[in-house]
């Protein structure tokens, strides 16, 4: 909604006739434009009426065309040669909305003698408005996934008005992106791919867009951060800005100062202005280039579950700092199974990359094809290992590993360090009650698997291992199952 601004600027100018009228006032001290009598005043001089200049400033401003400011980027410039580039998109589809039910029919049920016939659904058709840009003279564009999500028509509007039917050659779903292609579209201006690695925080970055339908709107900021993780996905790694971005700019490009595509125009944040991120274009490449060739994306496949090493885990384990990624699950004959990984091994690094934030695994892994072989270092209890795993292919259904299992019929609970414990059916330790500091960390139905690296399966196993712990005068590491996920927790048995 725009609102306009005119009411406040009659105040203003009321205001400003009024300081006009005090200062004409002041200088007699007296009456309202009062002259003293022992003065004359000069007599008015005559105006030129062939000179404008003396009531309004001069005939023509300073510069011919505005000036570039030393270390100032030349926007407007920028602007001109990208957004032909830049196309706006219009998706519809339908939905099936059931009528309103007749009130009687409401009040006596489906059997009232009077009701009429009933009548089926009504067909609703639902629009939405996204962004994309040109990658490809042929017609090719690349916009976000959930813009052309369950779409049925598909319209793309370019900067000159021209507007092309389009068709979805391809989606990924999980990096967020799609590929379209025009139909009937030939010679149209395409961008440059940029290198979103060597964007810098605080540098100036340009997003143009389609928000709330305002087509070809241009906004400026600067890289606010970059590895960014919202949550989105299991390949976060988002570029913050604080160029505008609203509804309808979602799969618009990020541009640098040169005018290259840096970036995927993707979220916001909810709560915050100024507060939004976009998919650096490097990750995106190559995807496209498989949506093009194929219709999909294939991505190799470790075969584990891990997670971030948080400052405390990084303790637990006798770590300096937090680095790499945690192994809490390894798939049976998997690839890193037979590499040679096991639960509770620690990765630092992909190829000689070194992992400093556990999520970049998944990034790294997701790079290489199924098939292709990867160099790993991994540690365990305090020593370095390496090796090679040769990639399976990641399925669109691998969500995780294993599920909880219930308590043997047999079992009797037994209660330690503030858990009640009884024996698991598929392996583990069932956790039952839970109380004291534990409450925090552990939940009931919660299956412990191994303290400290050792696997255990009775809970005097579990009591031995946390008093170990304690009289050591340290926290253990706990490696747990919940619901159809295994992760690591800490508990601190000293109290």
């Amino acid at each position: 909604m725009v609102k306009r601004m005119s009411e406040g600027r009659v105040g203003a100018r009321a205001l400003g006739a009024a300081m006009v009228s005090v200062l004409l006032v002041l200088p007699g001290c007296g009456h309202r434009g009062a002259v003293p009598s022992t003065v004359t005043p000069d007599p008015a001089p005559p105006v030129a009426a062939t000179s404008p200049s003396v009531v309004f400033g001069q005939v023509a401003p300073p510069f011919q065309q505005p000036p570039v400011l030393a270390g100032m980027p030349d926007i407007a410039a920028l602007a001109d040669k990208v957004k032909p580039t830049v196309v706006n998109i219009t998706t519809s589809s339908s939905a099936l909305v059931p009528r309103m039910l007749d009130p009687f029919e409401f009040f006596f049920g489906p059997d009232w003698p009077h009701s009429g016939p009933r009548l089926p659904p009504n067909r609703m058709e639902r629009r939405a408005l996204g962004t994309g840009f040109i990658v490809d003279p042929a017609g090719y564009v690349v916009t976000n996934a959930h813009v052309v999500q369950d779409a049925e028509d598909v319209s793309v509007k370019l900067s000159d008005d021209r507007t092309f039917k389009a068709t979805v050659v391809g989606r990924d779903e999980r990096l967020d992106i799609a590929l379209l292609k025009l139909e009937g579209a030939q010679g149209l201006p395409a961008v440059v791919m940029g290198d979103s690695d060597a964007l810098r925080v605080g540098e100036y970055v340009v997003a143009v867009g389609n928000p709330f339908g305002l087509g070809h709107t241009v906004t400026m900021g600067i890289v606010s951060a970059k590895d960014r993780t919202i949550g989105a996905g299991p390949y976060d790694d988002f570029i913050q800005t604080d160029a505008s971005i609203n509804p309808g700019n979602s799969g618009g490009p990020l541009f640098d100062l040169r005018g290259a595509v840096v970036g995927i125009n993707t979220a916001i944040h909810a709560q915050g202005q100024g507060i939004g991120f976009a998919i650096p274009i490097n990750q995106v490449r190559d995807s496209v280039q498989q949506l093009r060739a194929t219709g999909r994306v294939e991505r190799g496949k470790l075969g584990l579950v891990f997670q971030p090493v948080t400052d405390e885990i990084a303790k637990a384990m006798g770590l300096d700092r937090p680095y790499g990624a945690l192994v809490a699950e390894v798939e049976p004959d998997g690839p890193a199974a037979k590499a040679g990984i096991q639960p509770g091994d620690l990765i630092t690094s992909v190829n000689g990359e070194q992992i400093t934030q556990g999520s970049q695994l998944a990034r790294m892994i997701a790079r290489n094809a199924p098939g292709s072989t990867v160099r790993l270092t991994w540690r365990r209890q305090g020593q370095e290992k390496s090796g090679t795993a040769t990639l399976a292919a990641l399925e669109s259904d691998d969500k995780g590993i294993g599920k909880a299992s219930p308590s043997r019929p047999d079992a009797k609970p037994t209660l330690g360090f503030g858990l009640s414990m009884t024996p698991a059916a598929g392996g583990g330790v069932l956790v039952t009650e839970v109380r004291g500091q534990a409450a925090g960390k552990i939940q009931p139905r919660d299956i412990i698997l191994a303290v400290d690296g050792q696997t255990v399966s009775s809970p005097p196993e579990v009591v031995q291992a946390l008093t170990r712990a304690s009289t050591q005068n340290r926290p253990a590491l706990i490696r747990i199952k919940r619901g159809g996920r295994v992760l690591f927790v800490v508990l601190d048995p000293r109290g």
